[in-house]
């Protein structure tokens, strides 16, 4: 009886959790989990989709690789009350610096897609940027923002300049907050991963993919039953007769991209869409100091540092690198957000530590939605704002006001 008592002294069981979504996230400690979770969850081909490059995908690695080989000089003893991580971005609070990044056709992760993302950002304090190419229309996007919500509005260079002044139009009238104008897509990355495995977009369900199908059926019976995948912002404006990107019919997207997009995109145009928009602009994909500065003349309000997620140029610099040269060159004119290689908590602090504002990402959340929708994208935020709050406390900063450059410590750096 004794060892009973001692048994019953120091165990403890775990209640069950009823909850399949529940029991999936509890074992999901980081970004990775998730990472890894969708991989089981999704077909290989939309997984690769998800998480592939260019080529190589050597960009892709140098984004994460960037942060990992930069550590801290932690201060001690520093009197910490409560921390606080929260900033400002373009004006308005930000609870923790970090913006969900655009994606194209984020029903593929899940059927709710941009909806599910919009609502997470909206309970997390933080601005969700919406694709051109997105899969949740504008207006669909804006009716399920809770009061408070940011709406960023990714915004591609057509050759069609009228369809993009009615999507700009479209999302003043929609309250968005900022347009994210992306400028390294002159021509699609030769993204091989889709390559060899022929993937279209929506995914087309054939010989070739009907194994694989089987093999995830819960993904397949939800893209089954769901309403057609499609870009949702653009449907019936390149195409009044069901064209590309309706969801009737599979398309090529380097194929698609590559005839619709405006090669020859100048800084001109950066003052034109100035003129049919009276919010904030950031620049997404500078990729050097002399574009930033160059940004700074033109007079837009920020500038995302990044190179589409590795998906682009597969020799282009990772952005955490660019932080604090671009930073010193534009002299606080500007915000200046770090997207990129954004897996933990520490990677924000270390990005904001280094002069950005704040930290931008995709693949994190889509990680998240596949593995578990809109639950799981609530985790991986709850998940980086909690590792950005520890991070703080465990190099002695109280707030973001109190991180610095003095904190980080680079390869070849002398003693402070």
């Amino acid at each position: 009886m004794g060892m009973f008592r001692t048994l019953r002294a120091v165990v403890r069981l775990r209640r069950p959790e009823r909850d399949r979504t529940a029991r999936r996230l509890r074992a999901a400690a980081n970004v990775d989990d998730l990472r890894n979770l969708a991989r089981r969850r999704l077909p290989a081909g939309v997984f690769d989709y998800i998480d592939g490059a260019a080529e190589d995908e050597l960009a892709l690695a140098r984004n994460t690789e960037a942060f990992r080989a930069v550590t801290f000089r932690p201060r001690v003893l520093q009197g910490l009350g409560s921390l606080d991580p929260s900033t400002t971005l373009l004006g308005r609070p930000l609870a923790f610096p970090l913006v969900l990044a655009p994606t194209g056709f984020t029903r593929i992760a899940d059927p709710a897609g941009e909806l599910a993302v919009v609502r997470a950002a909206g309970r997390a304090g933080i601005p969700f940027t919406l694709s051109t190419m997105g899969t949740r229309s504008i207006e669909e996007c804006a009716a399920v923002a809770g009061p408070g919500a940011r709406l960023w509005f990714q915004v591609y260079a057509w050759r069609d300049r009228d369809l993009i002044r009615r999507l700009v139009d479209r999302a003043a009238a929609a309250g968005f907050e900022a347009l994210c104008l992306t400028v390294d897509t002159a021509v699609l990355g030769r993204r091989e991963r889709d390559i060899r495995r022929g993937l279209t977009l929506p995914p087309e369900i054939g010989p070739g993919t009907f194994l694989d199908g089987i093999r995830r059926p819960g993904w397949t019976w939800r893209f089954l039953r769901s309403e057609p995948i499609r870009f949702a912002n653009v449907e019936g404006l390149t195409d009044g007769k069901g064209g590309p990107g309706d969801g009737r019919r599979a398309v090529d997207l380097a194929g698609y991209m590559n005839a619709q997009f405006d090669h020859g995109l100048s800084w001109d145009d950066v003052g034109w869409l100035r003129s049919i928009w009276n919010g904030p602009v950031l620049v997404k994909g500078i990729q050097s100091v002399a574009d930033a500065r160059l940004a700074v003349e033109h007079g837009v309000e920020g500038v995302v540092l990044s190179n589409h997620g590795g998906r682009q140029l597969d020799s282009a610099p990772a952005p955490f690198d660019l932080v604090p040269e671009v930073v010193t060159a534009v002299g606080g004119r500007i915000e200046v957000v770090c997207d990129g290689g954004v897996r933990r908590g520490s990677d924000i602090v270390k990005a904001v530590a280094a002069g950005a504002t704040a930290t931008m990402g995709g693949r994190l959340f889509l990680y998240a939605l596949a593995a578990a929708g809109e639950a799981g994208v609530d985790h991986v935020l709850k998940l980086l704002r909690l590792g950005t709050e520890r991070t703080m406390a465990l190099v002695g900063a109280a707030s973001v006001g109190d991180l610095g450059p003095a904190l980080l410590d680079t390869k070849g750096s002398s003693d402070r």
